[in-house]
């Protein structure tokens, strides 16, 4: 009989071995998990004094704020498509501008001119011209809305309920287009000359892409040499009881765009007759290259973007054990991952999604169509490029019968710094904080697209946030029905942006208090 000595003493070394891995794994976690804090960084900090002029709205400004803004709505800046717009209303948006802001129009320090007839383009002029400037952004144009859709009041009128002013364009974006150009206003009224110059872009087309507005904005700049430190455009917002098991809001601050691609499969074969059909139809055919996409789904990616800050920046406000997991993403990525994406809108931060939106084919029940074609639409996770997924999509579909055009697309947009030497991040971060105290901030991916894509060759950092309320259900309004603002929120919008202008006029960041803590 052989001795079996040897052979416990080996599965007695591998168990061993297995288990102080486990062990030494556990307490690298452990102590990663109560020592996690990306937040502190330069909250503590001695930051550079700015004596910034304290923002006291009283009862006249606040009927005048308010009246002006409902305006803003009550005018149907619709985009209906790259072609077709309502300039008719985007005419009057200028001479709402003009009426609403004149102190803006009129200052010595302010530059105002008219780019592409609809958009705007704002140079404030810095008293220290050494100091790199920034650009806040915002767009004039809106999605078509129809009362008929199921509005609880009509979407142009502005109308008021509950202390909530309900329309088109309340969040997405003339709620922080006015609440840039009046915190401006207030600022030029109360005689306050910034140290850091500044420009505010209005585009009027985002919404169909923003080919004519902000491209022509980034013409403009570029033909002056301008560099910009960072861009603020809208994006994300403050969520409140929006991420389950969260303790407190969060502001997220988004640091990339996901990338967009639309595709065209189509399949052309000989027109027949239905009473003699051939084995394979061209709508067969592509319905099952469709079918083999939707089934195939792109490969998960969760941990290797943005998303990956933002939950170590969350985590610490989770309980166990999710903020186990959450503090040591290098160790539970591919677990969180495979939660995360058994839900459509958590999923989108998982992978590059696939999203078929149109299918065409046959125009006679009795006749097999030649053609047959079928519009795919995927944003592209900031792990993987165009291309990687084109070639993605060639693999799945596997059949030469089917041809596959790209329509439009691009790239997901790089990731902006949001460390400890990030001075739009941690700029936009204190202002937030100064208004929001209990507000844990955190960075963030932006899974649709704006206009701030179009600046990236003027700058490194561009961040979409606005401090827009949202709480559950809130997101669905963002070019849906019912889409609303508080009045208090709107106000608070306002005062982030009068922070937020005096808290640029510092020379540089402060030095950190303390580094944050890395594994």
């Amino acid at each position: 009989m052989p001795d079996s000595g040897p052979m416990f003493k080996c599965l007695k070394i591998i168990i061993s071995s297995f288990l102080i891995a486990v062990l030494l794994l556990f307490t690298i976690a452990s102590i990663r998990t109560l020592s996690l804090d990306v937040n502190v960084g330069l909250q503590l900090a001695r930051w550079e004094k700015t004596n910034n002029i304290s923002l006291v709205i009283d009862h006249h400004q606040r009927e005048e704020l308010l009246a002006n803004f409902k305006e803003a709505i009550r005018i149907p800046t619709v985009s209906f498509s790259e072609k077709e717009s309502n300039t008719t209303a985007l005419r009057e948006f200028d001479r709402l501008l003009r009426k609403a802001f004149p102190t803006v129009f009129s200052s010595s320090l302010v530059r105002h001119e008219l780019v592409a007839n609809y958009s705007h383009l704002f140079s404030v002029q810095g008293s220290q011209p050494d100091l790199v400037p920034y650009l806040l952004l915002a767009h004039i144009d809106v999605v078509p809305a129809s009362e008929s859709d199921g509005w609880e009041a009509p979407p142009f009128s502005a109308k008021e309920i509950d202390g909530f002013i309900y329309g088109r364009g309340t969040i997405d974006d003339k709620s922080p287009l006015m609440g840039i150009l009046q915190a401006l206003e207030y600022l030029l009224i109360k005689g306050y000359a910034p140290r850091r110059g500044f420009y505010i872009g209005l585009g009027h087309d985002e919404e169909v892409s923003g080919y004519k507005g902000a491209m022509n904005i980034v013409r403009v700049l570029k033909q002056r040499s301008v560099q910009l430190s960072f861009v603020l455009d809208e994006g994300l917002a403050v969520l409140d009881g929006v991420i389950s098991g969260l303790e407190g809001p969060a502001a997220l601050i988004g640091i990339s765009e996901k990338g967009s691609a639309t595709v065209k499969l189509s399949v052309s074969m000989l027109p027949g007759h239905s009473s003699m059909p051939p084995s394979e139809s061209s709508i067969g055919i592509l319905a099952a290259a469709v079918k083999r996409l939707e089934e195939n789904p792109m490969p998960r990616l969760f941990g290797h973007g943005p998303e990956r800050g933002t939950f170590e920046h969350l985590a610490h406000k989770f309980g166990l054990p999710m903020k186990f997991i959450m503090s040591n993403l290098w160790l539970f990525a591919p677990l969180l991952g495979r939660v995360l994406e058994r839900k459509p809108d958590t999923n989108a931060f998982v992978r590059t999604t696939t999203a078929v939106t149109m299918f065409n084919a046959g125009v006679k029940v009795n006749i097999i169509p030649a053609l047959a074609e079928a519009y795919v639409n995927l944003r592209i996770h900031s792990a993987q490029s165009l291309q990687e997924v084109l070639d993605l999509i060639q693999s799945t579909v596997g059949d030469q019968r089917v041809k596959i055009e790209l329509v439009n697309g691009f790239d997901p947009l790089p990731v902006s710094s949001a460390d400890e030497k990030s001075f739009g991040f941690q700029i936009i971060k204190k202002t937030v904080l100064d208004i929001f105290p209990t507000v844990t901030v955190a960075p963030g991916i932006c899974i649709g697209n704006t206009d701030s894509r179009h600046f990236k060759d003027l700058t490194n950092d561009i961040y979409r946030f606005a401090p827009v309320w949202f709480k559950p259900g809130d997101a669905q309004r963002f070019h849906g029905i019912n889409e609303r603002i508080s009045k208090k929120n709107y106000e608070e919008l306002i005062e982030f942006y009068f922070s937020l202008i005096q808290n640029c006029d510092i020379q540089k960041l402060p030095e950190p208090h303390s580094s944050v803590h890395e594994l």
